[in-house]
């Protein structure tokens, strides 16, 4: 459609401010090891940070717990440093030159010191450059990570000129428990001077260092002229990071490595195609879509081996496993995202989901390296495989699949499992529902009946998809059952509660079936990040009973316009959206508008479609996309592993999964005048919107196209996996 190249549309420093947690550095698609700065924040990059303590090589982009990675950062100096704490010896930097891009970081540091950064999906690799005539000495950092990761313990270990190689052991995300890392760290050429240090101090000419928690690192002395160091990881054993680099780097120069990282985002990048003279535009859409593909991670190493959640070594032969998954978040939008533009990777994602069934025991919720941190409530790993299930990502594996989904529906798994599940399922099988219950044991970072309304709703939802996945595969006691429960979030219904003017909202209840007292629905009992106000809508799996319940379609339409200050956002609506609504990405609770910044109403734009008013969910969706802008702060809250930014891909291109499950997509007015999205199966679907001014309030007047020749509510999946074009008759609203 254009001759531009989606790697210079990208801009890695969005996100890097006001808590969007992404990180400006070099990764490959779905790259298990990265290369990037660490500052003073504990997601490793902030944009406004002064100084850079190094440059490292694990990342989570998006994540809003503290633990995350930061491993083995590498500083370039010209001086060992009176201290070797990195909070000490960081060095000043400029963002004058500063690049960021798919594949490749570079920055101007102090001392007139360069440093660029690029990767392979298992190795980081930088490139330092000191001024004409200067040794050059690199740190080697193994005893800290990202500000708030604690090093538990680490090892370091010059094994010759070129070689380093240790282990790191850190916490895992959200108060998991402590997991092993090891590295090899290899230079393009030797180096002439060395040695480590520990709480001790620096230990010149000395080979090894190892202990528990503390400072502890090499230095390594090189004559003049830059220097290229490579990193690889693997949570396997210190031959899988060796071979990692072997296999990913012999005979490569970082020019080598950079050119490749690089085209291999070119051709992810150009799966999908959009049509705008707007740069900024493109910049928000393709970085969006770059940080949509930077996860799950990559978790087997080159020779197939990864570490499983029973804590043995095994191997994924003919395919790649993927670990880190963050499902409350993905389930939403990402999964689906990449369900549709990346069907291989989906299939192994699938197939590592129920790996970690077959290992561990039991499905995971947040899972982290090889431990479940059981971080998040709900259960959203039902609707994230019942998806990749309805997208045939499971093809073979599907009753595999629903037989754990099963197990996890209906039960809770044993007290000595790491796994906490639907912790919740005793009260909710029994009555309906889960129990507040702040008491309540949890193995992990949270547990369901501390958020006990908030985790019924999750529990209904996830009922109805798997009812929708069990009907299709013949079970149909079982869909008849899990029907039944999907309606459970009925049972929290309070029709005495008033707020704002409106009657009726979702209550907690406690073990013994009583209303919480006291009790409003902007506060913070019982919903997890978030309030009543938000968690109503998450019922969209029941739409004529959520709509009963607010007292019919038109006060189900007032509501969702006093929710989302409807009429101020047809006056203003990018200043609505930044004083209206929800603002601060960790102001969960004391709110009844609409919170664009986390996941629980993400899909609420859609219910405007749901109850009949898609002419609404086109307003709502171009007012909310005006906080995605080209800049450090252009991302709404914490990017959660790539869900915001695939809330933001869906919603520019004019259709959104509001319903798990059902592999429908309800549509609204798309950004662009066209856009192409390239499937694997060698189908394109188009969308064409050929009045599309993304400076006006626009609606859908039509959808047209040839799969069934009429207008268009839902746009269903098998449509678009056979190819399609939609051409979208867009009418500008007059402000």
């Amino acid at each position: 459609m254009d001759a531009l190249d989606p790697i210079e549309s990208v801009n890695t420093f969005i996100g890097t401010k006001d808590e969007g947690n992404t990180f400006p550095g070099a990764s490959m698609p779905f790259g298990k090891t990265h290369s990037s700065p660490t500052t003073s924040h504990y997601a490793g990059y902030r944009y406004d940070d002064q100084q850079i303590r190094g440059f490292a090589h694990f990342f989570l982009s998006g994540a809003g717990c503290w633990e995350q990675g930061g491993l083995i950062p590498i500083l370039p100096t010209t001086k060992l440093p009176p201290s070797f704490d990195h909070k000490r010896y960081a060095t000043a930097y400029t963002h004058d030159g500063e690049i960021g891009k798919p594949g490749y970081y570079k920055v101007e540091l102090a001392n007139d010191i360069t440093a660029e950064c690029t990767a392979t999906t298992r190795t980081g690799v930088e490139r330092y450059t000191w001024p004409n005539g200067v040794d050059g000495i690199l740190l080697i950092n193994a005893g800290q990570a990202n500000d708030k990761e604690p090093v538990s313990a680490s090892s370091i270990t010059i094994l010759d000129d070129r070689t380093i190689t240790g282990t790191v052991e850190t916490q895992a995300f959200c108060g998991g428990r402590p997991y092993l890392t090891y590295f090899t760290t290899r230079f393009d050429r030797p180096f002439k001077e060395f040695g480590t240090w520990d709480p001790a101090g620096p230990r010149p000419n000395q080979r090894k260092s190892s202990g528990a928690a503390g400072l502890r690192g090499a230095w390594v002395k090189f004559t003049p002229g830059p220097v290229t160091a490579m990193t690889a990881l693997s949570q396997v054993d210190e031959q899988g990071a060796a071979n990692n680099l072997t296999q990913e780097t012999t005979g490569k120069t970082f020019d080598d490595i950079r050119n490749e990282a690089q085209q291999a985002w070119r051709d992810e990048l150009g799966c999908i195609e959009i049509d705008t003279d707007d740069w900024d535009e493109r910049a928000v859409f393709y970085t969006a879509l770059y940080h949509v593909l930077l996860q799950p991670l990559t978790g087997s190493d080159a020779d197939g081996r990864y570490r499983g959640f029973d804590g043995q070594v095994h191997h994924a032969e003919g395919w790649t496993y993927y670990e880190y998954y963050s499902l409350w978040d993905t389930y939403r939008a990402h999964n689906q995202l990449l369900a549709l533009i990346r069907e291989k990777r989906s299939k192994d994602i699938a197939r590592s989901i129920l790996a970690i069934h077959e290992q561990g025991g039991w499905l995971p919720r947040w899972a982290f390296a090889n431990q479940e941190t059981n971080c998040m409530t709900g259960d959203p790993v039902t609707p994230f495989l019942v998806d990749l299930w309805r997208f045939g990502h499971l093809d073979g594996l599907e009753e595999q699949a629903y037989g754990a989904l099963v197990q996890n529906a209906d039960g809770i798994p044993p007290e000595a499992s790491r796994f906490q599940g639907r912790s919740g399922n005793p009260s909710y099988l029994k009555n309906g529902f889960v129990q507040y219950d702040k008491r309540f044991p949890k193995k992990g970072q949270d547990t369901d009946p501390h958020h006990g309304a908030s985790a019924t709703l999750e529990y209904a939802l996830a009922d109805a998809t798997l009812a929708i996945m069990a009907e299709h595969l013949g079970h149909t006691a079982d869909a008849e059952r899990f029907r039944a429960r999907g309606l459970n979030h009925r049972t929290l219904w309070d029709h005495t509660v008033t707020d704002r003017g409106f009657t009726g909202f979702p209550r907690p209840k406690l073990r013994n079936g009583d209303w919480l007292t006291p009790y409003t629905p902007q506060g913070p009992e019982g919903f997890h990040e978030g309030t009543a106000w938000q968690y109503q809508w998450l019922a969209q799996h029941d739409v004529d009973g959520l709509v009963a319940a607010l007292g019919g379609a038109a006060a189900a339409e007032a509501r969702l316009d006093d929710f989302f200050a409807y009429e101020d956002l047809l006056r203003d609506p990018k200043r609505t959206v930044r004083e209206k609504w929800v603002v601060g990405p960790y102001d969960y609770y004391n709110q009844f508008r609409y919170n664009p910044n986390n996941e629980p109403d993400l899909h609420a734009p859609w219910m405007y479609a749901l109850i009949g008013k898609p002419e609404k969910t086109s307003v709502v969706v171009r007012a909310a996309q005006t906080l995605f802008v080209n800049g450090p702060a252009g991302v709404t809250g914490n990017d959660d592993l790539g869900t915001m930014s695939a809330w933001y891909v869906f919603s520019a291109l004019g259709m959104y999964p509001a319903v798990p499950g059902t592999g429908e997509f309800v549509p609204h007015a798309p950004k662009y005048r066209k856009a192409v999205i390239h499937l694997e199966n060698g189908r394109d679907v188009v969308i064409e919107a050929a009045d599309a001014d993304i400076t006006k309030t626009q609606v859908v007047r039509r959808i047209r196209s040839g799969w069934r020749g009429r207008a268009k509510d839902r746009v269903e999946l098998a449509e678009l996996l056979s190819g399609t074009t939609l051409e979208v008759d867009l009418h500008t609203l007059s402000n």
